[in-house]
């Protein structure tokens, strides 16, 4: 019979907690708005069905978030395309490059190897989560693999919820959940911010919601 690990080593007290550290990013603006001041650690879910902003909103995301730590975009789907070209294109990523990876369709165990170099990104975007191959467990896995990374999961949609039970679960667990729909942004965020939406395009918000 193997024995079991003793579930103490896990406890702290509310005076360790209270005097814990943790490494955050100063969101400002419409970010701060939507998420608020979140953990550079974790995982947070980003879904749409497909034509509502979705790869834009990440990769104006990604970008922002170069300005707290190293960022990964593996494209599992869509691959070294043009149509994620020109994605980058309309987000200017050019201005941060050397802040961002883009991975094509790296495959999680390739990922998961890179992650375990010296200098490696902070911030890993994986798109979609359909492609990556991840279940329950293997997500779980995953985060507890590496504690200190913050891992970004894009998922196709099923109506206004994450397409799929693995999906579903992770939606359950991110620290950050964001939901887009006609170019706009929603956020159910753990840290704070305002509860605001996030416009990923004007004119395309304003023709879908006529406000």
């Amino acid at each position: 019979m193997v024995r079991k690990k003793s579930p103490v080593k896990r406890a702290v007290s509310v005076t360790q907690l209270l005097g814990m550290k943790f490494k955050l990013m100063d969101f400002e603006g419409p970010f701060y708005d939507l998420i608020g001041t979140p953990e550079r650690s974790g995982s947070w879910i980003i879904w749409a069905n497909s034509g509502n902003g979705k790869t834009n909103f990440s990769i104006q995301l990604a970008k922002y978030l170069t300005n707290f730590g190293r960022v990964a975009y593996d494209t599992m789907e869509e691959g070294a395309r043009r149509s994620f070209q020109r994605a980058i294109q309309i987000s200017d990523l050019s201005e941060v490059s050397r802040k961002i990876l883009i991975l094509n369709r790296e495959p999680i165990e390739d990922l998961c190897q890179r992650l375990t170099m010296r200098k490696s990104p902070d911030i890993v975007f994986i798109d979609s989560f359909q492609y990556s191959g991840l279940n329950r467990s293997s997500y779980i896995d995953l985060k507890e693999t590496f504690p200190n990374k913050l891992f970004l999961f894009v998922s196709h949609a099923e109506g206004k919820n994450p397409l799929g039970r693995a999906a579903t679960f992770v939606r359950y667990d991110a620290d950050v959940k964001i939901r887009v729909e006609g170019y706009r942004a929603f956020a159910t965020s753990r840290y704070g911010g305002n509860n605001e939406p996030y416009v990923i395009w004007e004119e395309g918000s304003y023709d879908y919601w006529g406000e």
